[in-house]
């Protein structure tokens, strides 16, 4: 079977809580690439349009969201004090702020991008996620393929993982995360 494959490259900030030790306490920047490979839903248009869809038809919504969301967003733990500090002084940047439960590893942004594209995908039923793979340094990634996800056990960094909006954490109404 085909796959579609495609990448996007974007900046972000996170800090990790959990490991005391570590560097990745201080707050600190990465530029790192997203990777998919989806799996056509519906069969190749053999002998006519030789694709299943478009692929502008299918990168569209996900490279819009990475590019006007993701792109030099701040990641936090729920948990983090500096979230609370965004909430009482600078309540306009929530918006640039993705939240997870849990310190935002390229792990759990693995399972962040898994599930919001599948989200996103859903709406049009023409391909389903098979893996994302994200590179958060020229020789360190993450991959995690829809097998790796089925034991998960449903975990998500938040609810806004789920939907196909706009959203980066759920501390904001919904209608703050239209796509226009």
């Amino acid at each position: 079977m085909v796959r579609l494959i495609f990448s996007r490259r974007y900046s972000m900030a996170h800090r990790l809580l959990h490991d005391p030790s570590s560097k990745c306490l201080t707050p600190h920047g990465h530029d790192e690439v997203v990777t998919v490979r989806l799996r056509p839903l519906t069969p190749m248009d053999l002998g006519g349009g030789n694709m299943s869809a478009a692929f502008a038809q299918a990168k569209g919504a996900w490279h819009a969201w990475i590019d006007g969301f993701v792109d030099h967003a701040l990641q936090l733990n729920s948990e983090d004090p500096l979230l609370g500090y965004f909430q009482r002084e600078e309540p306009r940047q929530l918006a640039r702020i993705m939240v997870f439960r849990g310190d935002p590893t390229t792990e759990a942004l693995a399972v962040a991008f898994f599930r919001k594209l599948s989200a996103i995908l859903a709406a049009e039923a023409l391909f389903a996620v098979d893996e994302v793979v994200v590179q958060e340094t020229p020789t360190n990634a993450v991959s995690l393929t829809a097998a790796d996800l089925d034991g998960l056990d449903g975990w998500a960094p938040g609810d806004w993982a789920l939907r196909s909006d706009a959203s980066l954490n759920d501390l904001l109404p919904l209608d703050a995360w239209s796509r226009t």
